[in-house]
């Protein structure tokens, strides 16, 4: 494609530049561009004009820029409304009098007859005969001008289409010819790079028609944008198309939306190597300089959000959201561009934080560990200041949020701590166990966290509800004076997030929807908290069995009224008393009938899991945030709130013996294989408790097995000896056992019996 590509170089300058007043950060400057000339004057009024008060449009070198507003109230895409309506034309009326002209009509989409079937015999012609003559012709003329593209692939060629749910484009057609491009002669795809090359210079200019955007959706599924050599072009396309106005946008996010679920991911694997690509290219001159063309990357994390937006509103999802995790970016400094991101939120300045979907959890763990030890040193140091200011001593102690528990009032004496250290609960986390010899480096913490949950969410202490169907834990209702005790298990959470310690908790996940809901404290304290808008699926997460009834009742054909003899009054059992509630005022007295069963079903599922809960939940809230206060939390799905809570219940014991380190042994000792061999047979419940015993809690961090840092040392005693862990060093010590069957009995019996640091 050597011809392709000069071509493609003489012309790239010739595409005009996209103007804002502020150059992009994080990926270099660029030099000063030329004044715009006409055309590009009036292009970039249209583009003003359509990104006014409207989102993001494309800044100095493509930049993504946006006007949403704050970073605290925009965490990804602007929604996407069912009442957005396509942007009128730009009027000549509204343009200055010195460029006033007028705008052509529409053209005429001529008659294009070709079938895909026909194509596709024209492709097997071609290869038996070695004739491309006809084939050339096709992809010549469909590719040399956006009017020929909807001539070539529009279902009817002079059609309205202009709806979300239609695109107009036969996508049957568009797959044959892209699926026969990459097996067609190299002058035959060169000539396509040329065509669209043209299309692009040719299309610059004017606002966009429902054409134009059928035009955008059609080149971007070519699968030439595969190749390194092609990015140029393809840098171009997404910039047009990140600069469309966010009415077109909402058309192309609902077309991409019914691609095949293979076209989908296809598109989106390109645009994230595209990133990766363009952030560390393979070789140093394999690209053009990053400096000047720092508009690539804004422009294809745009276009990607588009695809984002397409899949969050398919139901169900078209792939995992975590399929759109670009992991390039662990290697990159995401904390630089994580405080580009708080100092200018959503502006003209482009981070990646501004896309958290394209983020993975391993970085997003990374931003809030980080974010937290700042907040840490922070405190330590207002500590140490404030005591050497009024000349006192200074005690290490004092850099630490110090928790002293009795093992037999454990409940009590924690809640005491938390309560009474409030001021320090971001500082480092200590832990100790009165009466043990434990010096705490890690271990000791985990234990206390495991034990705790273990009392808290016991069913005979009330605070929380387990949920048999769901197999999953909800607050109780009962209503009391003091809601200190939800507080400190919000409080709790935090702390376990802020350390880095995943707990063994079972919240539905509507939960931690909740915990986002908002996901900064508000400032005014009467202002609700956790009210996230509830629907049937996330009742069933929580009572399948009262979902699926009221889902009947949604459904059910005969007299409501009558056969079902409800009214908007419900019943709840709180501490063995049922208490009834009126969903509306006098709701006792209000029928449900065909006519309002909606609203009813909607009601009694806010009741359920926001009003009847409320202040239990506000405590929680206001407990968790307390510690987690920070603007990382607005990057977080629920999803990922809930692995950072919760770790990875999955065990992959073949990924931990791959990671293992060892000292003493090597892989091959007969000790060491004897072990693996031991563990990767045990049953699922002993390979929870082994990893209890080596590491103090038996959940998988976010980054998998690897992240663990496990090790396996000799120790020189005895065969009879029991192996020994050190919880805060992620370490088993094992004697050198002789027999697979002396290992498994000795380390079976160590791995029961692993509570407790020993008594002093």
């Amino acid at each position: 494609m050597d011809s392709a590509l000069s071509g493609v170089e003489r012309e790239r300058e010739r595409l005009p530049p996209i103007y804002t007043s502020s150059t992009p950060a994080v990926l270099g400057r660029g030099p000063k561009q030329p004044f715009p000339s006409l055309g590009t004057f009036i292009s970039s009024l249209s583009q003003r004009r359509d990104a006014g008060g409207r989102g993001f449009a494309v800044g100095i070198g493509g930049t993504v820029t946006g006007s949403v507003g704050f970073r605290h109230t925009v965490r990804e895409l602007p929604p996407i409304c069912s009442d957005v309506r396509q942007k009128q034309r730009l009027s000549i009326d509204t343009l200055p009098p010195e460029v006033k002209a007028p705008f052509p009509c529409d053209p005429v989409i001529p008659l294009r007859t070709k079938t895909s079937r026909e194509f596709q015999e024209d492709v097997d012609r071609a290869v038996q005969s070695g004739d491309w003559r006809e084939v050339r012709d096709f992809y010549l003329t469909t590719f040399d001008s956006f009017i020929e593209i909807n001539a070539a692939f529009k279902r009817e060629a002079n059609g309205l289409f202009n709806t979300i749910e239609d695109s107009g484009v036969n996508g049957k057609f568009v797959n044959t010819v892209y699926d026969s491009l990459l097996s067609t002669p190299q002058d035959i795809q060169k000539s396509v790079l040329k065509g669209i090359i043209n299309s692009l210079l040719r299309e610059w200019k004017g606002p966009r028609t429902k054409d134009d955007l059928r035009a955008y959706f059609v080149l971007i599924q070519n699968p030439q944008y595969s190749s390194t050599s092609t990015y140029v072009i393809f840098a171009h396309l997404l910039r047009q198309m990140a600069a469309l106005s966010e009415a077109d946008h909402h058309f192309l996010v609902h077309w991409f939306k019914r691609l095949s679920a293979r076209r989908f991911r296809q598109l989106v694997e390109r645009l994230l190597q595209f990133v990766s690509t363009r952030l560390l290219p393979a070789e140093p001159d394999e690209l053009p300089p990053l400096a000047k063309y720092s508009w690539w990357i804004p422009s294809a994390t745009k276009v990607l959000s588009l695809f984002n937006a397409a899949n969050s509103i398919s139901s169900p999802p078209i792939m995992p959201f975590t399929d759109f995790y670009n992991i390039t970016l662990e290697h990159v400094d995401f904390m630089e561009d994580y405080r580009t991101w708080q100092n200018h939120g959503n502006s003209n300045r482009f981070s990646f934080c501004q896309f958290p979907f394209i983020l993975s959890t391993v970085v997003k763990k990374a931003i809030i560990q980080k974010d937290s030890e700042q907040q840490m040193i922070s405190q330590a140091r207002l500590s140490l200041v404030s005591k050497v200011s009024r000349r006192q001593r200074v005690d290490m102690h004092l850099l630490f949020l110090n928790i002293k528990v009795r093992r037999a009032q454990l409940l009590s004496d924690s809640l005491d701590e938390l309560m009474r250290k409030r001021c320090d609960l971001k500082k480092k986390l200590r832990v100790t166990f009165v009466g043990e010899a434990g010096l705490d480096m890690g271990g000791l913490t985990k234990e206390w966290f495991l034990l705790l949950v273990r009392q808290i969410f016991h069913t005979d202490y009330g605070m929380f509800s387990f949920m048999k169907d769901s197999r999953c834990h909800w607050f109780s209702s009962w209503k009391c004076d003091n809601y200190s005790e939800f507080q400190m298990v919000g409080t709790l959470m935090g702390l376990a997030v802020y350390n880095s310690i995943a707990l063994d908790i079972h919240f539905p996940l509507y939960c931690y929807r909740k915990l986002l809901t908002p996901p900064t404290v508000p400032s005014d304290p009467n202002a609700y908290v956790g009210m996230a808008t509830a629907t049937l699926d996330d009742l069933q997460q929580v009572m399948p069995d009262l979902a699926h009834g009221l889902a009947e009742l949604l459904s059910y054909e005969g007299n409501v009224e009558e056969d079902f003899y409800l009214t908007f009054q419900v019943f709840q059992e709180e501490m063995g008393v049922v208490k009834s509630y009126n969903l509306k005022p006098g709701g006792d007295k209000i029928p449900v009938t065909k006519q309002n069963r909606k609203e009813y079903v909607q009601l009694y599922i806010d009741f359920l899991l926001n009003k009847s809960i409320y202040k239990q939940f506000a405590a929680f809230y206001h407990g968790f945030h307390s510690v987690c206060a920070s603007d990382a939390l607005m990057l977080l799905r629920p999803e990922e709130v809930e692995m950072l809570v919760c770790g990875s219940p999955e065990l992959d014991m073949t990924a931990l013996q791959k990671a293992a380190q060892y000292e003493g042994y090597s892989k091959m000792d007969a000790t060491v294989r004897c072990f693996w061999d031991v563990v990767l047979n045990f049953p699922l419940e002993l390979q929870k408790k082994l990893l209890h015993f080596a590491t103090g809690s038996d959940r998988v961090p976010v980054g998998g097995m690897a992240d663990l840092n496990f090790k396996i040392s000799k120790i020189d005693v005895p065969a009879d000896w029991l192996p020994i862990s050190h919880t805060c060093f992620n370490q088993i010590c094992l004697p050198p056992y002789r027999t697979r069957k002396e290992l498994k009995h000795k380390l079976t019996i160590a791995i029961s019996n692993a509570e407790g640091f020993g008594l002093e």
